[in-house]
């Protein structure tokens, strides 16, 4: 395989440094970066989400961010479908791409070639399953599919519908394929690595910096937009709680700030414990030793 069917993913926990160590990368190896995250390709859902800025975009060519509007569901099906033809483009123009995100799920169907079930929305099924909270739609789908339970974010209500959706349409618990042997690319899989303790201070940053850039004021202005407190919260972490904050169920900014700061450290906790399932993956504390691993790939025939 020569390196024109090769591809560079860089993943790990929210706030770890995966997107400047992209961009350092894409820069050196003459890349283009595709983002591999279930928020940031909404469009609106900019500091919440920890989208890079529109200055860090014209830097290196980005994709899959800002493809959608947030009242539209999103699924790894459809991901998979429009990055699999940029994955395509960007190698027939000779550039290397580069996934960059922590979206473990999305990962994986890129990665392992993942042939998702084909099944329609039913619309009226949403509707009721809607009116359930997490908890009930968590029980659901555990009654259904046991291994699906395991690696959905349960925070998410849009996947916990369309989990259940999609076990209820096909009758029974629906089978991920994917085809090793027909996969058409190789990948090198490299993890920003962090001890603990820093990834939470790097966390806490992050959040307090967002939180000043606006992130209560973009909430609001979704709001205004047209979508409801429900689709709103069905995002999860900083897009849940805000409103939460905004409807005075969370009664200062004191608390929504240290709120946001543990939903996202849990956010991390359980991207880690994903990640950590798949072997292939490098991890990597230092930015020259990711370097020289990719060279080191890209100079294998």
């Amino acid at each position: 395989m020569n390196n024109s069917q090769k591809i560079i993913v860089i993943l790990g926990p929210t706030a770890s440094g995966k997107s400047s160590t992209a961009i350092k990368l894409a820069q050196k190896f003459d890349g283009e970066i595709i983002s591999v995250d279930s928020r940031q390709i909404y469009r609106g859902m900019d500091i919440g989400s920890g989208k890079i800025t529109k200055e860090e975009q014209e830097i290196i060519p980005h994709w899959m961010l800002n493809i959608v509007s947030p009242k539209t569901n999103f699924s790894a099906a459809q991901f998979k479908k429009k990055t699999d033809k940029i994955i395509a483009d960007i190698l027939r123009r000779g550039k290397l791409p580069i996934l960059c995100g922590g979206t473990g799920f999305w990962i994986k169907a890129i990665v392992d070639d993942v042939i998702y079930p084909k099944v329609k929305p039913n619309w009226k099924l949403r509707e009721e399953l809607n009116k359930k909270d997490l908890g009930e739609l968590l029980k659901e789908l555990k009654n259904l599919d046991t291994e699906r339970v395991k690696t959905i974010d349960i925070n998410n209500k849009v996947r916990l519908i369309r989990a259940i959706e999609i076990c209820q349409t096909l009758g029974q618990v629906p089978v991920v394929q994917n085809k090793p042997e027909n996969k058409k690319y190789e990948f090198l899989q490299i993890g920003i690595k962090r001890e603990k303790e820093i990834l939470h201070k790097r966390i806490k940053l992050n959040v307090k910096k967002r939180f000043e850039s606006g992130m209560i004021e973009e909430v609001e202005k979704l709001k205004e937009s047209g979508l409801s407190w429900e689709k709103l919260e069905s995002f999860g972490l900083s897009y849940k709680l805000i409103p939460q904050y905004l409807k005075g169920e969370i009664k200062t900014e004191e608390e929504l700030l240290e709120k946001i700061y543990l939903a996202e450290k849990n956010y991390a906790k359980r991207q880690v414990t994903w990640f950590k399932k798949d072997p292939r993956i490098k991890w990597l504390e230092n930015y020259k030793e990711t370097e020289k691993e990719i060279i080191n790939f890209l100079s294998n025939k």
